[in-house]
Formats: C-alpha cells, sequence, structure tokens
C-alpha cells in the first residue's frame, strides 16, 4: 500500500539526468517497517549509475530512486514486527535475500540469484524522506551512535567482508590499493582486525594524508604505470612483503602491481570494480601461490560492523567531508563525482 503526502527523493530518470521530486509514501507491510530517513550516503556505484546509466552488469531502464547507504528512524511498523518500535533508530543493510535458494541456505546470501538490492535496478533505494524495509534488515543503534555513523555501516559492512575474505587476522601485514572511501574503511577495519602493518597506496596525495591520519603505517603514491616497477616501489617502502592486498580501486595496473607485490602464498582480495575484463599476470599468481579472490558486497557482516563503531574499536566519522541536504542532491552527487574539496564521503541529510 501506498498513499499521498509530501515524500521528496532523489530520482534518477536516465543517465545525467538526476531530479528531486515527490513520490508517494509507502506503508510498511506485515514484516517491515516504515522509515523517516535520516542520511543516506553516496557510494561510487550511485555516481556510476548517474553518470553511465550502469554499473558494471546492472543498466537501468526505468526511473529509479538512489541511494543504499542509510539510516533512519522508524516511523511506522508492519503488524507482525516486534523487534523494532516508533521513534527507533537504525541502520539499513540495503539488501533483501529470497532465503530460499541454495546460496541463502549455505549462509551466502549476498551471492542470491534473487537479491533486491536497494539502487540496483530495477529496485529503487532509499534516498527519500520516507521508505519501508524488512524489519529484520533493520539494526538499532545505541544511543550513543549517531545515524551518520549508521549510514556508514554500509560501506564498513563490505570492508569486514573483504577482510574476511583475505584472511586479515593478528599480525597481518596488508597492502591496500586505493585510498577512496572503501579503502580507508578497509584499512580501520584490518587494524580493528588486528594487522600489524598497513601499507596503502593511491595516486592523490590528498587522500595519503588522509590515510596517514587514520593510522596507516605506510603510505606510496602510486605514480609509476609500470605495474611491476610499482610494486618494487611498494615493498622498497616498506621492510616487510604484504600478507593480504586489498584491491580498492578497479584500475587494472593496480591489480597487476598486487600480483608481484603481495608476498608468495598471500591474498588478493578484488573489492574495486573496473573494466570487466582485466589483463593479469596470472603464471606469477599460480607459480608463487597467490590466492585472488573476490568480494561481492557483504554477508552477515552489519552485526560486526555495528560492534566495531559502538564499542569505539572503529570511528569513521573522520570519513564524512561534505554533508548535503536532500533538496540539493544533484550538488551533492557532483561533489562526490569531482572530488572538489578534498571530498571523502559525502552525506545527504533527508530529515
Amino acid at each position: 500500500m501506498e498513499q499521498g503526502g509530501r515524500n521528496l527523493s532523489a530520482v534518477l530518470r536516465k543517465a545525467g539526468e538526476l531530479v528531486v521530486e515527490n513520490t508517494t509514501i509507502p506503508q510498511p507491510a506485515k514484516h517491515e517497517v516504515q522509515l523517516r530517513m535520516k542520511a543516506v550516503g553516496i557510494c561510487g556505484s550511485d555516481v556510476h549509475y548517474w553518470e553511465h546509466g550502469q554499473c558494471g552488469r546492472f543498466v537501468v531502464t526505468s526511473p529509479m530512486i538512489l541511494g543504499h547507504e542509510a539510516s533512519g528512524i522508524v516511523s511506522a511498523v508492519g503488524e507482525a514486527v516486534t523487534t523494532l518500535a516508533v521513534g527507533d533508530r537504525v541502520a539499513i543493510e540495503p539488501g533483501i535475500p529470497c532465503y530460499f535458494c541454495s546460496f541463502c541456505k549455505e549462509g551466502r546470501y549476498n551471492l542470491c540469484v534473487d537479491m533486491k538490492f536497494n539502487a540496483t535496478p530495477p529496485v529503487d533505494g532509499s534516498l527519500r524522506q520516507f521508505y519501508c524495509h524488512p524489519a529484520n534488515l533493520c539494526f538499532k543503534l545505541p544511543d550513543h551512535v549517531s545515524c551518520e555513523e549508521g549510514a556508514l555501516l554500509e560501506p564498513l559492512a563490505v570492508a569486514v567482508h573483504s577482510c574476511r575474505r583475505g584472511n586479515v587476522q593478528l599480525g597481518s601485514r596488508v597492502l591496500i590499493c586505493g585510498a577512496g572511501p572503501i579503502g580507508l574503511v578497509c584499512l580501520l577495519t584490518a587494524k580493528a582486525m588486528g594487522a600489524e602493518k598497513v601499507v596503502i597506496t593511491d595516486i592523490l596525495n590528498s587522500r595519503l594524508e588522509v590515510a596517514k591520519k587514520l593510522g596507516a603505517d605506510v603510505t606510496v603514491l602510486a605514480d609509476i604505470k609500470d605495474p611491476q616497477r610499482m610494486a618494487e616501489k611498494i615493498n622498497s617502502a616498506c621492510s616487510w612483503l604484504p600478507d593480504v592486498t586489498i584491491e580498492c580501486s578497479g584500475a587494472a595496473p593496480s591489480l597487476q602491481s598486487a600480483v608481484f607485490a603481495t608476498r608468495p602464498g598471500g591474498n588478493i582480495v578484488t573489492v574495486g570494480r573496473g573494466p570487466r575484463n582485466v589483463e593479469v599476470p596470472i603464471a606469477d599468481a599460480s607459480s608463487r601461490e597467490i590466492d585472488i579472490k573476490g568480494v561481492f558486497r557483504y554477508v552477515n557482516c552489519y552485526p560486526t560492523a555495528l560492534q566495531m563503531v559502538a564499542s569505539g574499536l572503529v570511528d569513521v566519522k573522520p570519513l564524512i567531508s561534505h554533508r548535503f541536504p536532500l533538496t540539493e542532491s544533484v550538488k551533492a552527487f557532483e561533489t562526490a563525482k569531482s572530488g572538489a574539496d578534498s571530498a571523502i564521503k559525502v552525506i545527504i541529510e533527508c530529515g
């Protein structure tokens, strides 16, 4: 059921055309809660949809509301909801699996082929004033955790899953390629999981400065085009070889450098999304028994991400560089795209 009323929403009509317009206010189904949205972060995928009308294999074919890094306040509950009440502040895990396929039953629901993920065509996202979501995928925030921090649990969950896939543990030595928002939360998460040393690369010195402030032990400017020579630069900057490399840039030369830089027997985790086909020195990876693992979103990571923030183990607040009201969503997207004024994470305030 939906009802009329004011529900300003950031709607992507087609590539390059983002508008803020009124949509209907949805009413919660039996197992859902209605949320008065508070904070929504802009993700790289949101920018891709806005710029190109697609992100990887997902293509926008009809108008779609953007946004999936989100938090809100419960404003109504479905008749079967007992775990949440009106007024509760929650972080929203944006993917709704089918719960019945083999992947869901195996506990890898992020691979569910029937997943309905916010702001992934044709599913609308949560960048609006009111939105409904299954109650079991809404995580109540403690009083001392802000709604902005709640919104950032989404990229933090990506980092938790990435570090788990790479087997980051106490004493690990980690290389992170790319110091954008995902690379930075991977830095925070790797440290929280016990990594002894973390080196991070980027093409921008300004981002490396942020990484240093957030705890990176070594920062390396990625200014060499040849992947093997770039790997040598990374290794020479450290007195150690990385056990785990988390590739967050999506750039083909970065992935190639990761193969040459990673310690024999180590893991490479591919988080960044770049070209569909990438040339990789697979013979070098194979002969040195380097495992290359993919990452797709996250699975069972929100509780861990929330605990990390709530306990103070991870502080995501320094990542927030810009805030815009919902009515200025286009300006917010332009800032996120250009990186103007040293933008890292742009938050849109929906309240």
